[in-house]
């Protein structure tokens, strides 16, 4: 009997070593049965994967469970995946547990794969929410909030005019990247308005709070998107993946039905709503709401990370700070907030923003790409349906690229004679190749004017005796496990801003 079960087996198995494809793979650490290389998974995996490369180089591959992995360590690498024929077979997006149950079976701009629905996806975004016409129509938003931020640390701080008052920055950050986005979709405001309810400033903290959970389920990192067997024994991740994309629905549901309600003008879900009664087959809700997430979730989490981390560098370092505050009350003066167009005038504010982004990307590895077909990547072969993954963390922390690399210096990008174009594969915080972030000009443009304003209207200190913990956290987004708290006191132009905010 034994031979009659396990004989056919022992045979199907013979053949399929001897007829199947040979890859000259790229290399691997040793890997267990079954489970693979799973084992190893120990966060933050943005570090796990740079101690791999030291070890296999800048390109080796994983196994989970069934799935091969490839990452990339090298800008050269990335340069070679992400332009010509290769990035448009790089172009897919493997369809895990959080793509399925909360970006409504990967069909959102962010999980669709490549085809005519993702390349329609992708012209909505580029070309009627996020050009650089719609962004200067919604330029009104971005000050007010800024102004909003500005007024409530003031408030906070005038209770102690005699010195420093201690802060908590991210709820400020986190409001203000919330509300900024919500506007520009909605034309709703959740925070900092005397006419919003509590019930509408309590949904708004659920959903920035639904925001971290999907950063913190979308990462390559879970046994159960490689192990199907899980199911047997219950999955405890996917429950929680199921309910989280059940809660995110309940939401857009109620937000769009409101938008529909309201029918409030110039906001993009009321442009995507004309659309429907235009197209009602193609822009069923279920687009709708999945274009609201994409919006809602890059612009919420990210934006807010990225003016903390921002900060974190500037109260570290003090010369730093005075010498972009010395920038801007050079070229702006202290009778005005700083503008938008202020921006290109204020290259050391640039270039702190850079810096910031390179030392600490929001997402420290790129969303995962999947290869439609084999292709060869520093001359090793990655077969047809392997995921490759970015670690931009450790590209942007390369010693053979940047001099110094763990020293935050703002001056690398001053007077260099590199065009952004020099930058395009070792800076890369918002992805690169065809999927890179369509949202990468709003996110920049928010993150710099709200990190100028607060550097020009407030002077700046660490807590006194209090090191700042760096420590980060796992997931799709980095940001600090401790919330950044400081001391700040309003400089003599808050005393302007009443005036100033009648103006603009």
């Amino acid at each position: 009997m034994f031979y009659f079960i396990f004989l056919p087996l022992f045979f199907l198995l013979l053949g399929y070593k001897c007829f199947r494809k040979s890859y000259n793979l790229p290399p691997s650490p040793p890997s267990f049965p079954v489970v693979g290389n799973l084992h190893l998974l120990k966060p933050p995996i943005h570090q796990l994967y740079h101690n791999l490369s030291q070890n296999y180089g800048p390109i080796f591959s994983l196994r989970f469970g069934s799935r091969r992995i490839v990452v990339l360590s090298s800008s050269s690498l990335v340069e070679e995946s992400f332009t010509g024929q290769n990035d448009i077979s790089l172009t897919n997006r493997p369809l895990n547990m959080a793509a399925k149950y909360i970006n409504y079976n990967g069909t959102t701009v962010g999980t669709s794969p490549y085809g005519d629905h993702w390349r329609n996806l992708r012209r909505i975004c580029r070309v009627e929410i996020l050009s650089n016409h719609r962004l200067n129509n919604f330029l009104h938003i971005r000050k007010d909030e800024i102004l909003r931020m500005l007024t409530r640390l003031s408030r906070d701080t005038n209770a102690n005019k005699n010195g420093f008052t201690l802060v908590n920055l991210r709820p400020l950050f986190s409001d203000l990247a919330f509300n900024n986005i919500v506007r520009m979709v909605t034309g709703k405001i959740y925070f900092g308005n005397d006419d919003v309810s509590k019930e509408k400033e309590e949904e708004a903290l659920l959903y920035k709070k639904l925001v971290s959970d999907i950063a913190a389920v979308a990462g390559a990192s879970h046994a159960g998107d490689y192990l199907p067997v899980l199911k047997l024994f219950g999955n405890r991740y996917e429950n929680k993946v199921k309910a989280t994309g059940k809660a995110v629905d309940e939401f857009l549901q109620r937000l769009l039905d409101d938008c529909k309600r309201d029918k409030e003008d110039n906001t993009m879900v009321s442009h995507l709503l004309s659309l429907q009664q235009q197209e009602p087959e193609y822009y069923t809700d279920v687009i709708i709401k999945g274009l609201m997430m994409g919006m809602l979730n890059a612009g919420t989490e990210p934006t807010g990370v990225a003016i903390e981390w921002a900060m974190t560098n500037l109260l570290k370092h003090p010369k730093v700070l005075e010498k972009a505050r010395s920038e801007i009350d050079d070229q702006i003066g202290e009778t005005r907030l700083i503008d938008e167009q202020d921006i290109a005038v204020l290259p050391y504010l640039q270039n702190v923003v850079s810096e910031t982004s390179r030392l600490f990307p929001v997402s420290p590895l790129l969303i995962p790409r999947l290869s439609g077909k084999d292709i060869k990547i520093g001359g090793y072969d990655v077969p047809e349906n392997t995921i490759v993954v970015v670690n931009a963390w450790a590209i942007q922390r390369d010693p053979k690229i940047w001099d110094d690399p763990e020293s935050f210096k703002p001056d690398r990008f001053s007077n260099n004679g590199y065009g952004k174009e020099h930058y395009a594969h070792t800076l890369i915080p918002f992805g690169t190749g065809r999927r890179i972030c369509p949202g990468a000009g709003l996110g920049q443009r928010i993150v710099t004017l709200a990190l100028g304003s607060l550097i020009q209207c407030f002077e700046w200190e660490k807590v006194q005796g209090e090191e700042i913990d760096m420590k980060v956290t796992n997931g799709l987004t980095m940001r600090k496990i401790e919330p950044l708290r400081a001391l700040c006191r309003p400089r003599p132009i808050m005393t302007k801003l009443d005036q100033v905010g009648k103006n603009q």
